[in-house]
């Protein structure tokens, strides 16, 4: 071995033992290690900072905004009342949305699909009261096994596919994968939905405990004019409060409460629905059913301005401007151009119009004002805020645009038409410019941590290539399995091949193996297809680390895992996995 190529197994050593020990942060380690190989020359100087334009850090960014933006415009709401019961037991969820996130990522981009169910499975779990880390990662595993089945699923397939018809004259067809694809990919499934997500370690700080500190609140909607729900009796709503986890406690018509719960009331336009929920749940409701907030003229002048709005929560102190007044007497919605949208106080219940209660000390308030004007407004009120949660209001008039627009990007991408970053990046400047994502918040969704991890590990891998190394390893493999039976030098070749996809990214894998497979092959005097395949399922089954496919890398954040937690799923998966694929080759695609 040359010095460079001792230098950086010796640093990649050092890293991954870093990142196992949790002592520090993934993005600081990461990062270290980069600067120590452009100070050793390991890493060329021009190459640093290659990684962070890298496709791959571009995509994990691109996709965390859009994800935000289905978020923003009410898409994940529909596909979670749609498809998702928060009811429904944790296995069956993971089983259901793992099928979910495999059949989609068969078909599209396995990075796209993930981004499609990530927020869904996040607020899934926030009504459910868990955390979320019990499910993202077997929704990420999920997603990386459905593209084994195709040819467009996942990019290893593709470099395979054309690998091949250098090699032998013709590429593979979309579904020459799906036998031996998609019995890796069933098996995989079925662990992971019984017995994977329960090697995953559970933390504290997840959603169940969050969800118990959420305030329930005392807060009005309105149905608007032409809305579909005038005319049902109040009751029918039920089903629908239901799944937001909303309480409705009666209605109010022309300023005065009707008596007790009044579920059987006709709704007419302009009636007012009096609700208890928690800011996410109300805001699931409204948008649900495409309700108004109470002061709806006030909202409409705060959208129309075009600056975004803010969520916020504070507490009325003793000597409060608020104290002992309403918010209607004070003249809040003029004066700061804010709205109430909710009160939430512990032993008494809340009869008037919301506006118009008096605000007592000790309340909890929920108010929707123009965006970065929450401390100017709190300290007007003289109240107290309460730690930022990420509240917002969703834009339900988009959410079909908001998809379209989603599902337009990644149809071009998965034709060709436009390469995947970019059509992301087009989604992006449409969220933009549409008002689904105000351009204010548009980096706030961004996990940078990660960022700077997949950018500093990028470079480190490039230069593993460059120096050798990689081929080392090739060439050691080819020597060792000289004179071994076929089935042994399967096992090999995807052991090494699942290796190296945990360290570097799939495709610089897939384009290092493939060649390794094909030499392999001619040198035992067989078909090379077995190989082929052997490669294109090992590259893909990346399950250690957060940095062999983009898909780990995404849930790191979201999911609030450490750099040592893939493994305790992601080992016995890969081992599964060889297991289940090496029968299925020697039957499919026989020597």
């Amino acid at each position: 071995m040359t010095i460079d190529q001792i230098l950086l197994f010796a640093l990649f050593a050092a890293v991954f033992a870093l990142l196992l020990w949790g002592r520090f942060r993934y993005d600081l380690v990461a990062f270290s290690a980069l600067m120590l190989g452009v100070v050793l020359g390991l890493v060329p100087v021009k190459d640093a900072f290659s990684g962070f334009g890298h496709p791959a850090t571009i995509v994990v960014a691109l996709v965390l905004v859009v994800s935000a933006g289905l978020v923003r415009s009410g898409a994940v709401f529909l596909i979670t009342r749609t498809l998702v019961d928060a009811s429904r037991g944790l296995g069956a969820h993971i089983a259901l949305m793992g099928g979910i996130g495999a059949v989609l990522s068969a078909f599209m981009n396995n990075v796209a699909a993930l981004a499609l169910l990530m927020p869904v499975d996040i607020q899934t779990a926030r009504k459910a009261g868990r955390a979320a880390a019990l499910t993202l990662m077997p929704l990420s595993f999920a997603t990386i096994l459905g593209g084994m089945v195709t040819l467009i699923g996942t990019p290893p397939n593709i470099i395979i596919a054309s690998i091949r018809a250098e090699a032998l004259g013709e590429p593979y067809r979309m579904f020459d994968f799906a036998p031996v694809g998609g019995a890796a990919a069933l098996a995989g499934l079925i662990f992971v939905a019984l017995i994977g997500w329960r090697l995953i370690p559970t933390r504290g700080g997840g959603a169940a405990e969050a969800a118990e500190a959420l305030a329930e609140y005392i807060a009005e909607l309105t149905v608007p004019e032409e809305s579909p729900h005038i005319g049902k009796r109040l009751a029918e709503l039920d089903a629908e409060a239901e799944k937001a986890d909303v309480a409705i406690l009666g209605l109010i018509r022309d300023g005065k409460r009707r008596y007790g719960r009044a579920a059987n009331t006709i709704l007419a336009a302009g009636d007012t629905l009096v609700i208890e929920a928690t800011p996410e749940a109300l805001d699931e409701f409204r948008a649900a059913l495409s309700l108004d907030f109470s002061d709806k003229e006030r909202q409409q002048a705060l959208t129309a301005a075009g600056e975004g709005l803010d969520v916020i929560e504070v507490v009325v102190t003793d000597g409060a401007r608020i104290a002992g007044r309403t918010a209607q007497g004070l003249g809040l919605s003029w004066r700061q151009n804010t709205v109430l949208m909710g009160i939430s106080r512990q032993g008494t219940r809340i009869t008037q119009h919301i506006r118009r209660t008096e605000v007592q000390p000790g309340d909890i308030l929920l108010l929707l004002c123009p965006r970065d004007r929450g401390p100017d407004v709190t300290e007007w009120l003289g109240c107290l805020p309460l730690a930022t949660r990420g509240l917002s209001v969703t834009a339900n008039d988009k959410t079909w645009l908001a998809i379209g627009l989603f599902g337009a990007a990644v149809l071009a991408a998965s034709v060709g038409l436009l390469y995947l970053p970019v059509a992301l990046g087009l989604v992006v400047v449409a969220y933009v410019l549409t008002g689904i994502l105000p351009i204010a918040e548009l980096y706030d969704h961004i996990e940078w941590p990660v960022v700077v991890l997949l950018g500093s590990m990028i470079p480190l891998g490039a230069a593993l290539e460059a120096s050798g190394g990689t081929q080392l390893i090739a060439g050691g493999l080819v020597t060792l399995t000289q004179g071994w039976p076929a089935w042994a030098i399967l096992t090999v070749l995807m052991v090494v091949t699942m290796t190296l996809s945990d360290v570097l990214n799939n495709t610089a894998t897939t384009i290092v193996a493939a060649p390794v497979g094909i030499q392999m092959a001619n040198a035992l005097g067989v078909s090379p297809d077995p190989f082929l395949m052997a490669v294109a399922v090992a590259a893909s089954a990346a399950f250690l680390t957060p940095i062999g496919h983009k898909n780990n890398t995404l849930i790191l954040g979201p999911g609030g895992y450490h750099f040592g937690d893939y493994w305790r799923m992601g080992l016995p998966l890969e081992i599964l996995i060889v297991a289940v694929t090496i029968p299925a080759i020697l039957l499919f695609w026989p020597m």
